[in-house]
């Protein structure tokens, strides 16, 4: 089945998932990674899940809700946004809950997205930018043979000063090769 193994279902974003939401958008600490300035309404955050059944083709982008198979919790989100046709290309965010870290949902989602993106959409280039501290997920997309292609200086300001951003990409046929 598209957007599942056996530790991960990948599914479409709930009006139930608007506390979830709430909380995560709203948590100051990850501002600096979701390059979020603001905080977000309940309101917002309502009309937003409202209009999530339109295409990613016409939003350019796609919110998707990590469920662990044995559980049925809500474990995180993956984020497809930046989806340019043309160049076929689209950028990756994957946010696992501090809760839930540590049992493998980042790497499961990545591999139905990586799945979903090169086999359905049949998009060319899968990237991801990660702060240069974020040791673990730099780690992890090494592991799943994405390529580190460059260094964003200064990419980013934290609330300590700027900082680095590596640039990691996948292409579709460098995925084929190793699926």
């Amino acid at each position: 089945m598209l957007l599942q193994n056996e530790i991960l279902r990948l599914r479409a974003v709930e009006p139930e998932d608007l506390d979830r939401l709430y909380a995560w958008e709203n948590n100051s600490q990850l501002w600096d990674v979701g390059n979020t300035r603001n905080p977000y309404s309940k309101f917002v955050l309502k009309q937003y899940i409202s209009q999530s059944d339109q295409s990613i083709y016409e939003t350019k982008q796609l919110r998707l809700m990590m469920v662990c198979v044995k559980t049925n919790q809500t474990v995180g989100t993956v984020d497809l946004f930046d989806f340019e046709i043309h160049n076929s290309r689209i950028a990756l965010g994957l946010f696992v809950d501090a809760e839930f870290q540590g049992n493998g949902y980042a790497k499961a989602s990545l591999k139905l997205i990586e799945q979903y993106v090169f086999d359905y959409l049949k998009v060319n280039q899968l990237y991801v930018h990660i702060a240069e501290n974020n040791t673990a997920s730099i780690k992890m997309f090494e592991k799943e043979n994405f390529e580190k292609t460059g260094i964003l200086k200064n990419w980013i300001k934290t609330l300590t000063g700027f900082e680095n951003i590596i640039l990691f990409q996948q292409f579709r046929n460098n995925y084929c090769k190793v699926i």
